[in-house]
C-alpha cells in the first residue's frame, strides 16, 4: 500500500492551483495518451498517462496486439484465461509507457442493438462480474491502473450523452452494479463514469451512486474519472464524487491525437484473394451518420476542472477537504503502483509472439459452434471454397475508441489457405462490407472514394458448387456512438448465403462475425453455423483451428440469440427511449430471464454451444456451498465443457426470475476420462435485493439446475435456506 505519510506530506505542500492540476486533464506533450495528468514538477510528482482499451492498447499511429473483443473472451467462460488476458493488456500498456488503460468495459448487455456490446461481457450479471474481476485483476498485476467503465446503466449509444436511464434500485443492484463492485474488489484503481444520467441525475454528478454506493458502500479507494467532455458542472461533479475530469483540452486538440492521418510503420499483409468487379460498384454498407445519434459530446457544455475548480474551491462552493480527497485518491493510486516514486516492479517484457498466441487462443476458445450437422470438423484434405465480402481482412473489432492497429492481422482466407491440405478457392460474392467508426469524425475529408467490387453472387455460387465444402463468412457493422438499426446482416449477405446453400446442398458452413445476436433466416438450410464474434488479429488462424478441429469449439453464448421483436427492450419506451428518458420497465428480466418469464423459445439460449466431443453428466452434489459435478467424455477426442449452474428460487410473493446463473466452470475432459467440475456458490447465488431490507434470502427450497445451457439441464440438487 501507499505510504500515507508520503501522500499526506505532498498534500500539505501543494497549493490549491497545483491540487487542481492533479485532477484536471491536459495535453500530453508527446501526443500519445488518450488522457493525461500533468503532475507537479516542483514536488517531483510525475505525470499520469491513460491509454484507450479494451481490445488492445490504442496509441495513435502505433501498432499493438489486437486482442479478440471482450464478448469473445467472455464466451470462453474461463476466468483464468481472462486473468491472463488482463495481464497481457497490462504488459502492453506498461511497454508503451502508459500508466493506466481505460478498460475493461463492464456494462451489462441489455439490448442487442447496442453499438458497443462487443466491448462488454454478458447479459448476465454474475457472468459479467466474474470477467470484470478477472480482467481487472490481470491488468493490475502489472502495476497498471485498470479503469472499468462506464458507471452505470450505460446500455445504449443512442442519445448516450443526454438520455436518463429510469431504473429501479433493485435492477441496479441485481443487474447493473455487480460488475463494478467485482472490479473494485479485484483492485481497480479507477472507475469511469458514463455520459448518461440515471433517474434524472448525470452520472458525473451522481452523489448517491458515485459517492454513497461506489465509494462508501463498495469501499472504492481509487479515483473516479469522467468520460471525455462529460462534465457539465465542475462544482456539482466534484461534490457528487467525481475526482478527475477528462480530457481538459479542446475538441480540436483532441482530434490531433485521434486522427489517423499517419499510418503505423509496418508492412501490410498481402492476400491472395482475387479481385472481382470494378471500382464503380456500390458499397454494401448502409450509409451512416453521427449527426443525429445524440452520442457525440458537446465540448462547449463541458465545464473543465482546470478553469472552474480553483474559483469553486476559493468560494467554498467545493470544500477544500473535497479537493484534498480527490488529490489524495490520485496520489494514492500512483503510489500504490510505484508511479509516484518510480518504484514499480519490473514488468514482464512483452513477448510479442506469446501475445499473438494468446490472442489466437482466446479467439479460438471463444468461438461458439451453434449448429453442426456432422460436417465439422473438416478433413485436412477437403477442397474448400472460402466465400464472403471480407475474407481478405481480419475483423479487429467495432468502431470507436477501442480501435487498434494490429501487429499481425490474419485474414480468413489466409488462415484457411495455410491450414488446408486440399485445394482452396476464393470468392467475394459481394462488395466489401465497410466498417463504420465514430473515429471518422476526426478524419480529414479526402474526397476520394475507396474502390469497391461489383456484386457477383452467381460466381460465388459456382465456386461453391465446384468445391467439397463451402465456408461463408458474414459480418455485422457496429461502432461506438451508434446503435445498430436492426439485427439484420447489412447488405445482401443473407442472399449470398442462400445462393451458396442452394448450390452446395448441405455442405456449407456459415461463420458469423458479429457483436452479438444477428438474424439468421438461412440457419435451417446450412450444415453448420459458427459464431466467431470479433476475433481480432488472429481471425483467420483461430477460425481455421476450430473448423479443422485443432481446437475444440468450447465457446458458449454469453448473450441470448432471438428474433429482434422478442427482446424485452423491443418497445420504444425501453429502447432507445422517449422524451429524453429510457425506461427500464423490464426490471430484472433482461436476457434469458425475460425469455424464461414469458416462455418464449429463443433461437439459441444463453450458455448454448456444441463441442466436437460428447459428454455425460453424473449426479450433482452440494457440500458446504461447493457444487461438484462429474463430467465424462464419452467420445474418442479431447474436449472442453462449460458446466453451468442455475438456481431456481422457491415460490414467493416477489416476482423473481425463473432461474439465475449461480456459477460456472470451464473444464478440459480428455477422451474417455471423467473430470469433476467444482463450483462455489455463495449467498449472492440465492438472494435478491429488497429496496427496504437490502439483500434478502427467501426461506424455502432452492433447486440448483446443472447443465450445458440455461435450457439444457442434465442434473439437479436441492438445498434449503
Amino acid at each position: 500500500m501507499a505510504s500515507e505519510t508520503t501522500v499526506e506530506e505532498l498534500l500539505s505542500e501543494l497549493t490549491v492551483e497545483e491540487k487542481c492540476t492533479l485532477v484536471s486533464g491536459t495535453s500530453d506533450p508527446t501526443g500519445r495518451a488518450t488522457g493525461y495528468l500533468e503532475g507537479v514538477e516542483r514536488l517531483d510528482i510525475p505525470s499520469l498517462g491513460m491509454a484507450d482499451g479494451p481490445l488492445g492498447v490504442r496509441i495513435p499511429h502505433e501498432r499493438a496486439t489486437a486482442f479478440p473483443a471482450p464478448l469473445s473472451l467472455a464466451a470462453t467462460f474461463d476466468t483464468e484465461l481472462a486473468y491472463e488476458h488482463g495481464a497481457a493488456l497490462g504488459r502492453e500498456t506498461r511497454e508503451k509507457g502508459m500508466d493506466s488503460v481505460l478498460a475493461p468495459g463492464t456494462n451489462l448487455i441489455r439490448t442487442p442493438q447496442n453499438g458497443r456490446n462487443f466491448e462488454y461481457f454478458s447479459e448476465d450479471p454474475l457472468h459479467s462480474a466474474a470477467f470484470a474481476a478477472a480482467v481487472t485483476g490481470g491488468i493490475e498485476s502489472q502495476d497498471v491502473v485498470a479503469t472499468p467503465k462506464h458507471y452505470v446503466a450505460n446500455n445504449q449509444e443512442t442519445d448516450r450523452v443526454s438520455v436518463s436511464a429510469e431504473v429501479s434500485e433493485r435492477a441496479l443492484r441485481e443487474l447493473y452494479l455487480p460488475s463494478f463492485e467485482a472490479a473494485v474488489d479485484a483492485g481497480a484503481g479507477s472507475v469511469m463514469t458514463a455520459y448518461n444520467a440515471v433517474n434524472g441525475t448525470s452520472m458525473s454528478e451522481h452523489g448517491h451512486l458515485v459517492r454513497d454506493v461506489l465509494k462508501d458502500e463498495f469501499g472504492f479507494e481509487g479515483y473516479v474519472v469522467s468520460d471525455w467532455f462529460a462534465t457539465e458542472g465542475a462544482a456539482a461533479a466534484a461534490n457528487g464524487g467525481l475526482d478527475v475530469e477528462m480530457p481538459g483540452i479542446p475538441m480540436t486538440e483532441m482530434a490531433n491525437t485521434m486522427s489517423d492521418d499517419a499510418s503505423p510503420e509496418d508492412d501490410s499483409v498481402e492476400t491472395s484473394v482475387p479481385s472481382e468487379g470494378t471500382a464503380d460498384a456500390p458499397s454494401e454498407t448502409p450509409e451512416s451518420s453521427f449527426e443525429t445519434t445524440g452520442a457525440i459530446p458537446d465540448p462547449s457544455t463541458c465545464e473543465r476542472f482546470s478553469e472552474a475548480l480553483v474559483p469553486a474551491v476559493e468560494s467554498d462552493e467545493v470544500p477544500e477537504e473535497r479537493l484534498d480527497d480527490m488529490v489524495r485518491r490520485v496520489l494514492t493510486v500512483m503510489a500504490d503502483r510505484g508511479v509516484l516514486d518510480d518504484s514499480r516492479a519490473d514488468s514482464d517484457s512483452v513477448d510479442v509472439s506469446g501475445h499473438h498466441n494468446h490472442a489466437e487462443r482466446v479467439a479460438a476458445r471463444g468461438t461458439v459452434l451453434l449448429e453442426n450437422d456432422g460436417l465439422l470438423p473438416l478433413a485436412d484434405d477437403v477442397d474448400v471454397a472460402v466465400i464472403g465480402p471480407n475474407i481478405d481482412e481480419a475483423l479487429l473489432g467495432g468502431g470507436g475508441s477501442s480501435e487498434v492497429e494490429a501487429t499481425n492481422p490474419q485474414s480468413p482466407a489466409t488462415g484457411i489457405e495455410e491450414r488446408s491440405d486440399g485445394d482452396v478457392s476464393l470468392a467475394y460474392g459481394l462488395p466489401s462490407v465497410e466498417s463504420v467508426s465514430m473515429m471518422d469524425i476526426f478524419q480529414p475529408e479526402t474526397g476520394d472514394d475507396e474502390p469497391t467490387r461489383k456484386p457477383d453472387i452467381e460466381n460465388a455460387a459456382q465456386v461453391a458448387k465446384d468445391a467439397d465444402v463451402s465456408v461463408v463468412f458474414v459480418r455485422d457493422v457496429t461502432t461506438e456512438a451508434m446503435d445498430r438499426e436492426s439485427l439484420e446482416l447489412p447488405g445482401r449477405q443473407n442472399e449470398l448465403v442462400e445462393a451458396v446453400a442452394e448450390a452446395n446442398d448441405r455442405t456449407i458452413v456459415v461463420v458469423v462475425n458479429s457483436s452479438g445476436p444477428v438474424a439468421m433466416p438461412w440457419r435451417e438450410t446450412v450444415a453448420a453455423v459458427v459464431e466467431g464474434w470479433y476475433p481480432g488479429q488472429a481471425h483467420g488462424t483461430a477460425t481455421a483451428a476450430v473448423l479443422y478441429g485443432d481446437t475444440d469449439p468450447s465457446g458458449r453464448l454469453p448473450v441470448t440469440f432471438a428474433p429482434e421483436e422478442a427482446y424485452p427492450t423491443s418497445t420504444k419506451r425501453r429502447f432507445p427511449g422517449e422524451d429524453g428518458s429510457v425506461r427500464y420497465e423490464e426490471g430484472v428480466f433482461v436476457g434469458y430471464r425475460a425469455f424464461d418469464s414469458d416462455t418464449t423459445e429463443p433461437t439459441y439460449p444463453f450458455g448454448h454451444g456444441h463441442s466436437y466431443a460428447d459428454f455425460t453428466y453424473g449426479d450433482a452434489t452440494l457440500d458446504d456451498g461447493r457444487l461438484s459435478v462429474p463430467v465424462e467424455n464419452v467420445s474418442d477426442r479431447d474436449g472442453h465443457e462449460v458446466v453451468q449452474a442455475y438456481v431456481r428460487p422457491p415460490e414467493t410473493t416477489v416476482d423473481r426470475p425463473e432461474r439465475e446463473l449461480a456459477g460456472f466452470a470451464a473444464i478440459e475432459v480428455p477422451a474417455g476420462d471423467t473430470t469433476t467440475a467444482e463450483i462455489d456458490l455463495d449467498d449472492r447465488a440465492f438472494d435478491r435485493y429488497d429496496e427496504s431490507e437490502g439483500w434478502t434470502i427467501d426461506p424455502g427450497t432452492y433447486t440448483i439446475e446443472v447443465g450445458r445451457s440455461v435450457r439444457d439441464v442434465r442434473t439437479e440438487v436441492e438445498v434449503e435456506h
